[in-house]
C-alpha cells in the first residue's frame, strides 16, 4: 500500500521537474556566463561593469521609475479595493473584474496602445486640441514610462490587495467605529495591519517587473530612455554579449534576493504578531 509520504512526493514530482528546467537551470546558465569570460576563465569583470557611469544611470533611473510605479499603484490601488470590498458581492466582483481585465490582455498591445495615445499627434493630444488646450509632450519621456508601468502592473497590486481586505472580518471594522475610532484610525489601526501582508505581496509584483522591464520603456521612451532593463535586452540581442548581460542580471538579482528577504521579514513579523 502507498504511504502519504509517497503519495506527496508524487504529486511534487511535476513541480520539480518545472523548477528545475525552468528556474535553476536559467540560474545556472546566468550564474555560468555572467561569472566566465568568452575564453571561459573566471571572472568578475561582467559584474563590475555596473560600476560604469552609464550602467549605474540606468539602474538609478530604473529604481527611481519602479518606486515612483509601486508608490503611485499602491496609493490608487488600496482606496480602489477599500470601495470593491464595500459594494455588493455582485457588483464589486464585477468592477474588480474590470480592473484585473489587462492581465488577460497581451502587455504588449496594451502598450502600444498607450503609445498611440501619448504621441504627439495620438488621441490624448487631439482630444486637447478639441478644448483649445496646448499639447503635451508625454512620448518618448519618463513620465510615459511611468503610465505604462502603472498601467500594465496596477492589477498586480489590486489583486492580493482584494484579496486581503476581502477576509478581513467586518465587524472587526464595526467595533473600531463603535469604539469611537476615526476613519483614518480605523484604517490605520485595523484594515492597514490586517492587509499588510496583501500589501507587501503587490509591492513586491509590482516593484520587480518595473525594475526589470525593458518593453514598456523601448516603446514609450522611444528607446531615447535606457533603463537596467534595456541594457541587458541589447546585450543579449544586439550585441550578442551574453557574458555582459549574465553579468549585469546578476546584479539585478541581488535586489530581487533583497525584496524577497524584505516580505519574507514583513511575513514572519505579521505571522507573530497574530499569534
Amino acid at each position: 500500500m502507498i504511504n502519504s509520504a509517497a503519495i506527496r512526493n508524487l504529486f511534487a514530482a511535476p513541480f520539480l521537474i518545472w523548477a528545475v528546467l525552468f528556474i535553476f537551470c536559467p540560474v545556472v546558465a546566468i550564474a555560468w556566463y555572467g561569472l566566465t569570460n568568452a575564453q571561459g576563465a573566471m571572472t568578475l569583470a561582467n559584474i563590475s561593469l555596473m560600476t560604469h557611469w552609464e550602467y549605474l544611470k540606468a539602474l538609478e533611473l530604473s529604481i527611481v521609475l519602479a518606486l515612483i510605479s509601486t508608490v503611485i499603484c499602491l496609493i490608487v490601488a488600496y482606496p480602489l479595493c477599500l470601495i470593491l470590498t464595500e459594494k455588493k458581492r455582485g457588483k464589486g466582483s464585477l468592477l474588480f473584474l474590470l480592473f484585473i481585465l489587462p492581465m488577460w490582455m497581451n502587455s504588449l498591445l496594451t502598450t502600444m496602445a498607450w503609445q498611440t495615445i501619448l504621441e504627439k499627434n495620438g488621441i490624448l493630444n487631439q482630444f486637447l486640441r478639441l478644448l483649445s488646450l496646448p499639447d503635451v509632450s508625454l512620448i518618448n519621456t519618463p513620465a510615459a514610462i511611468v503610465i505604462g508601468m502603472i498601467y500594465n502592473f496596477l492589477p498586480y497590486m489590486v489583486l492580493p490587495l482584494y484579496v486581503a481586505l476581502s477576509k478581513i472580518n467586518g465587524n472587526v471594522i464595526a467595533a473600531a467605529r463603535d469604539l469611537g475610532a476615526s476613519s483614518w484610525q480605523t484604517f490605520t489601526k485595523v484594515i492597514l495591519p490586517l492587509s499588510l501582508p496583501g500589501a507587501i505581496s503587490g509591492i513586491t509584483m509590482v516593484f520587480i517587473p518595473s525594475l526589470t522591464t525593458f518593453f514598456i520603456s523601448g516603446l514609450l521612451g522611444g528607446n531615447k530612455i535606457l533603463l537596467i532593463g534595456n541594457i541587458v535586452e541589447q546585450e543579449f540581442t544586439m550585441a550578442y554579449d551574453w557574458h555582459l548581460g549574465s553579468g549585469l542580471s546578476l546584479v539585478l538579482m541581488v535586489f530581487i534576493v533583497i525584496n524577497m528577504a524584505v516580505t519574507a521579514y514583513f511575513d514572519r513579523s505579521e505571522g507573530q504578531v497574530k499569534k
